[in-house]
């Protein structure tokens, strides 16, 4: 039976970059146990200093309507979210809140911390008229896709991942084979003869 635990809610700020950083690894460490797509995910995954994670935490909330929530038990952070006002879709005014993190420590899972910060979340979505939340966890996690469903949320996207070198590779490689593309070369490298020749 899990209990409840007592904790603060606030908004973070970059003061919190250690702490964050210790609950981002700690909750990477939990995932391995998940198969091949935790692995997967454990490739995005890089741990950064407290100078940098200070910098991005800053960067991430001077953006308009971007929110970073904490949950402390005892003065330790032992959970976070992140949520930002979209629309639907790029032509539409339908406000959506996003969630794109709900982190918490594997030491105080199942006692309700997840629901305290997504109470929060959903508090502030109200207040800026969002019809919509669209939570975005990894494919690998489990039990918060179960937490999600459970609570009502049902799947709209799957959202995949590349590194930006890789697909550039991939993307120049097709294009190398294209003959248009290969036409287009050819004639870029005449044009720049020309230019060489006086």
């Amino acid at each position: 039976m899990s209990t409840r635990t007592q904790v603060v809610l606030r908004e973070a700020d970059r003061e919190d970059a250690a702490a964050l950083i210790a609950l981002w690894a700690e909750c990477a460490q939990a995932g391995p146990d998940e198969g091949s797509e935790a692995f997967t995910q454990q490739s995005l995954w890089r741990e950064p200093d407290v100078p940098e994670a200070a910098a991005a935490i800053e960067l991430n909330l001077s953006l308009p309507d971007k929110r970073m929530f904490v949950a402390l038990s005892g003065g330790e952070i032992i959970g976070a979210t992140v949520c930002d006002i979209r629309t639907l879709t790029p032509i539409t005014l339908t406000r959506i809140l996003l969630v794109t993190e709900i982190q918490v420590s594997p030491r105080f899972r199942r006692r309700s911390v997840a629901a305290d910060l997504l109470s929060l979340v959903a508090d502030y979505g109200d207040e800026k008229g969002c019809e919509i939340v669209v939570a975005s966890v990894p494919s690998h996690a489990r039990g918060p896709h179960r937490y999600l469903t459970k609570l009502g949320f049902n799947q709209i996207a799957i959202v995949r991942a590349i590194s930006a070198s890789k697909l550039q590779s991939r993307l120049s490689g097709k294009a190398v084979k294209s003959r248009d593309t290969g036409k287009l070369i050819a004639v870029r490298r005449t044009l720049r003869r020309r230019q060489r020749t006086p």
